[in-house]
């Protein structure tokens, strides 16, 4: 009898299991053919933003990550110490973060990184503190 009872038991519980523990619950996807970053948390959308990806001579990885780390004041020490406000690294020194060169969002214009309006990149960096790294993924796609 307490067998069954706790089966049943797990069974229920189990029906309000909406995601797996280890899925995220902030997605990045990110579209290197569109030049767009969609913003998700817990499956709706919260954000459709243009974004500069790797231009010709440069790549932007394709995959998916979780977030690594963040930095609110980052600078570049592989290019010149270029400012990168508000980054969050994904993949080495990959990271989606803000742009002061807004005339070209929307098209290819980086080294590498995902590069966002400021206020974007503010917005999608409390994002992925408010939800924890390990809750943040960035997909790129083609």
């Amino acid at each position: 009898m307490r067998h069954t009872f706790l089966t049943v038991l797990i069974a229920a519980l189990m029906q309000f299991s909406v995601q797996p523990l280890s899925a995220a619950n902030l997605i990045a996807k990110i579209s290197l053919s569109s030049q767009t970053m969609v913003v998700k948390q817990n499956g709706v959308v919260m954000y459709r933003w243009k974004v500069s990806t790797a231009r010709k001579g440069y790549v932007t990885p394709k995959g998916s990550w979780k977030a690594k780390w963040l930095s609110r004041n980052h600078r570049s020490r592989k290019y010149d110490n270029a400012p990168m406000p508000y980054a969050v690294f994904f993949k080495g020194g990959y990271a989606v973060h803000a742009t002061y060169d807004l005339k070209r969002l929307g098209r290819p214009a980086s080294h590498g990184c995902v590069r966002l309006h400021p206020d974007n990149a503010a917005e999608f960096f409390a994002l992925a503190r408010e939800n924890g790294l390990k809750n943040t993924r960035i997909v790129i796609t083609r």
